[in-house]
This record gives structure tokens, sequence and C-alpha cells, in this order.
């Protein structure tokens, strides 16, 4: 796996990079995201996000289709179900809240992991942000894994988890789960599953998509379950960033979850977020 040091870049970055804690979260510094080279330095901007998990750009002057252009260089884009049908930039997912909208992603998750192919990453470009709050938390993972008991590793890494769109966009979108199902019907996905660019196991359940672990009676899912959960509180493998606006931050979907604080309102947060599609999720022992 790429280090701080190291990138598989010939000549070293062309940006500083500044890590928020030792276990999770970098900002890049020193880079313009809307520059006609940034093609050229995909590569090392890739390791830095393997490495750290999050990577931060302060003071970005992005264009919405600038936006989408920075993101295709990882990959294919998705089109998010909340997406308004008629929105110009179906590739953007626009999350705005105010006084009379509160915050709803205030929760550990990782981004569609009701995807039979959920997403490789997500950026999210800050268009405007309250004066005090509405900071995102993200978490290590990997390191969320490697804390747990060695016979808990064993265990839980045999295990196939179901992960359901409607638990939070039935009611979110106004429509039954049986509609939403039709064309995103619960994905399996392990328990644990291997990073497939670093090769490292990362836990792979959240509390807003993970619906049960197969093979466990309701009770035995549901305490194991909050177990898994609890790891994500450690402060320790956590990092937290204050949005300003003109800021990004790139987060590997795979690796970490977030959790967006919606302790501003009724203050406004408004945000565009752009997703790059990813892999089916396996488990490598």
């Amino acid at each position: 796996m790429a280090t701080q040091q190291e990138t598989p870049d010939a000549v070293a970055p062309p940006f500083a990079i500044m890590p928020l804690t030792p276990a999770i979260g970098a900002e890049l510094c020193g880079i313009d995201l809307a520059s006609p080279d940034i093609g050229d330095h995909i590569i090392a901007i890739r390791s830095a996000l393997l490495a750290h998990k999050v990577i931060f750009f302060r003071d970005q002057s992005l264009t919405a289709a600038q936006h989408i252009a920075f993101a295709r260089h990882f990959g294919d884009l998705e089109i998010h179900p909340a997406t308004p049908a008629n929105q110009p930039d179906p590739e953007i997912l626009r999350i705005e809240h105010g006084p009379d909208n509160r915050g709803k992603e205030n929760f550990w998750h990782s981004d569609v992991t009701w995807r039979e192919k959920p997403s490789l990453g997500s950026i999210l470009r800050a268009i405007e942000v309250p004066p005090v709050g509405g900071d995102t938390l993200f978490v290590d993972m990997h390191a969320a894994f490697t804390r747990l008991s060695p016979e808990m590793q064993r265990f839980v890494s045999g295990l196939t988890a179901v992960h359901d769109i409607a638990r939070v966009f039935a009611a979110r979108l106004g429509k039954p789960a049986a509609e939403l199902h039709a064309k995103y019907p619960p994905m399996e996905h392990p328990v644990v599953r291997t990073h497939p660019e670093t090769g490292l196991p990362c836990l792979y359940v959240n509390g807003a998509f993970t619906s049960h672990i197969k093979g466990l009676s309701p009770r035995e899912s549901d305490d194991l379950l909050a177990h898994l959960y609890a790891q994500v509180a450690d402060p320790e493998i956590q990092c937290r960033f204050r949005w300003q606006p003109g800021s990004i931050a790139f987060w590997d979907n795979r690796s970490s979850q977030h959790f967006a604080a919606s302790d501003y309102f009724p203050a406004r947060r408004v945000m565009e977020r752009v997703t790059v599609a990813g892999c089916r999720p396996y488990y490598r022992p």
C-alpha cells in the first residue's frame, strides 16, 4: 500500500500531504483541482486516498462540470435515485438542508452499500456552510476490524450481511419498499470485505443500510451488528473535518464510514456530491 512518502509517480507529488490523525484523513495542500493538467496527478491523488482513506482540499473553485470531470478520472460515475429526473447534471447529488429541512445524514454509514457494486468513493463539494457546525466525521474501517479480538475477526470474516435501500430511502423518497426493491433488490455482501487495491480487510456493515446477517437468528444478528457498529465510536480511529466554502472531501467508501453532524439546524448547509462507481465486494482469506 502506498504511504504518505511513497507514490507511484516518478517524482514527488505536486502537493503537500498534511495528515489529520495517525489513523485516517489528510489534507492535500497546494493543488488546484480545476487545473488543466490535473490528469497528470491522478495517480498521486489516488495513492494519497488509499493511504489515508479520506483526503481533503481547501479553496477550490470548481464548477459543476469541473467537479464531474475530476471525478471521472477515477472511474465511471453513479446516478443516485434521489437525484431529480430533470436535473441537468444527473451525476450530482445535491444535499441541501436549512430551517425547513433538518439534516438527515447524522449516522455512521458507507454510501450506497445497497448496490450490487457499491461505490469506490464519494467526492463532496461545499457550496454553502453554516457559520459553525456541520462537520463531517470519518472512521477507519480497517482499524475497526483490527480492534476486534482475533477470535471475533475469524468469526465475522466468514459471514454475509444483507443491505437494503428501503431502510433509509423508502421514507425519504416516499416510495414503498417493494417499488424500490424492484429496481434495487436487497444485496448480500461480506461482513468483512477485502479492499481491492490495498488488500486490507475492512468491516463492511453499517447501521443505515445493513438489515441483518444471514444464517443468524434475529437476536443473534442484532447483537452482533450492535457490537460491530460500536467499533466506530473510538475517537482514536476517527477524524473530523470542518467545512469552509470551496472545501472538498474525497473518501474511500470501501475502507471508511462517515457521519454528517446535523448540529447546525436551522442554519443552511448545501453540498454537492459526485460518486465514483466501484466493484462487487468480496472477502479473500
